[in-house]
């Protein structure tokens, strides 16, 4: 049983960061419009920006989600939905910590960036940080129980 954790453990960081990056993706594309109000929102990015990002990043999102369930290069999309989890992360900070307002525009368009956001988001990124780091955690766990 203990030999099989291990892979539970993948298999299910992988549905649940691909369920919410394909769930996340769904939601903007839908609304392309919303999010780039939330976009505009964060006063961090260029005016001209906003709407190519609004338009490409959720298919950016939905593709790590599809990447994540078929399996495709692992390592390669673990760093990136760890990079895209962190560098959001960064992001909703800088926005929070200047004291603006605005929606996170994670899973809705009502919902403002709060200290929840940041325990939502450190909650998301555990199981990408798994997924990237998974090969040395199962060695360093394999060679504590080898010396048992």
């Amino acid at each position: 049983m203990k030999a099989r954790i291990p892979q539970i453990l993948h298999w299910f960081c992988r549905i649940v960061l691909a369920a919410i990056f394909i769930y996340t993706g769904y939601i903007k594309i839908e609304s392309p419009l919303q999010f780039a109000v939330v976009l505009a929102g964060y006063e961090l990015f260029p005016e001209g920006w906003i709407l190519l990002i609004a338009q490409w990043f959720p298919w950016a999102e939905v593709a790590l989600g599809v990447f994540l369930l078929i399996g495709w290069k692992m390592r390669y999309v673990a760093a990136a939905s760890t990079a895209l989890l962190l560098t959001f992360t960064i992001v909703l900070a800088i926005t929070y910590f200047r004291g603006i307002e605005t929606p996170c525009g994670c899973f809705s368009f009502t919902d403002n960036i709060s200290p929840k956001t940041f325990i939502r988001d450190g909650i998301i990124l555990l199981p990408a940080l798994y997924l990237l780091f998974e090969h040395r955690i199962v060695d360093i766990v394999r060679t504590k129980c080898l010396k048992q």
